[in-house]
């Protein structure tokens, strides 16, 4: 069984991305990294080179900046940087996106498991999502809890929309999947302030043209509903970007900042708390296994 991973990333150092223990994170279970690097303001291209394994395969890649639609640039370039894989099964990572070491050997044996099953064209990965810190997790309705990151490209997939997901075309089919019992962990929210604001403007130009160079770049992380204490264990790699934090997020609130919105997402909770469901949960896959 071979194993392709695939990534795009452009302005890496501006956008504070956590790319090399990204792409780190996944290397020792597959047999080659494909990496789409855009034009950059920054030394992208540098930083990626000097990961100096043999696995790695960059490209490069031109964004077309004046296309701020919905950040359909993010799925054609993903798009892109999969058609350069060599391989079947095609891991992709979001530059932003880790997998603990625990999970790799789970990974790779839902991998050998469905290699063969042609009812399974993807799997599946639960979701731990950082917010302001990498204290924090935000686990609300808001945030999604599973999304696809492994497929067969024999399958068709390709990238959808802001590049989340994928879907198989021309109708836009949801993948079947199985759940390959392992996690995702995204550290997009968790930046300084400062980087967190300057991420914030070049991501709205690139969904809706928006230009603020006047805007300030200090982000303000609210303390939003769902905020909890993470008290699992990072990835390994992450190790030395966590010990950097330099910056701190309360995330605690009073009843007094409780808001008719966070009323309703606390009795979604407790619906789903009680039901073991949640309503109206965003599913862009058919789950099989």
């Amino acid at each position: 069984m071979k194993v392709s991973g695939f990534t795009v990333i452009r302005n890496a150092e501006l956008m504070g991305y956590p790319v090399i223990p990204s792409i780190k994170s996944i290397l020792p279970i597959v047999d080659e990294f494909v990496i789409g690097v855009g034009q950059s303001d920054d030394n992208t291209k540098a930083l990626i080179e000097g990961i100096g394994d043999p696995k790695i395969k960059i490209f490069d890649s031109f964004w077309d900046t004046s296309k701020t639609k919905g950040g359909l640039i993010l799925s054609e370039k993903t798009n892109e940087a999969l058609d350069h894989c060599s391989n079947d099964w095609c891991f992709y990572l979001q530059a932003d996106e880790v997998i603990h070491e625990q999970d790799l050997a789970r990974i790779h044996s839902a991998m050998e498991k469905y290699e063969n099953d042609d009812s399974i064209q993807g799997l599946l990965f639960h979701y731990t999502h950082f917010y302001g810190s990498y204290s924090v997790v935000a686990q609300s309705r808001k945030w999604y809890r599973n999304e696809i990151r492994v497929i067969k490209k024999s399958s068709g997939a390709r990238s959808h929309g802001d590049a989340q997901g994928f879907r198989i075309p021309p109708d836009n089919q949801k993948l079947k999947v199985a759940h390959c019992r392992a996690q995702v962990y995204h550290y997009g929210w968790v930046k300084p302030p400062q980087k967190m604001g300057q991420k914030k403007k070049l991501l709205d130009r690139w969904w809706h043209g928006t230009k603020k160079d006047n805007e300030n770049d200090q982000f303000d992380f609210d303390r939003q509903y769902g905020l909890r204490e993470f008290k699992g264990s990072h990835p390994a790699i992450m190790k030395d970007l966590i010990a950097q934090q330099d910056w701190k997020f309360d995330y605690h609130r009073s009843i007094s900042d409780m808001t008719l919105k966070d009323l309703n997402l606390m009795a979604s909770d407790l619906f789903e708390t009680i039901f073991n469901y949640r309503i109206g949960e965003y599913k862009p896959y058919q789950l099989i296994k």
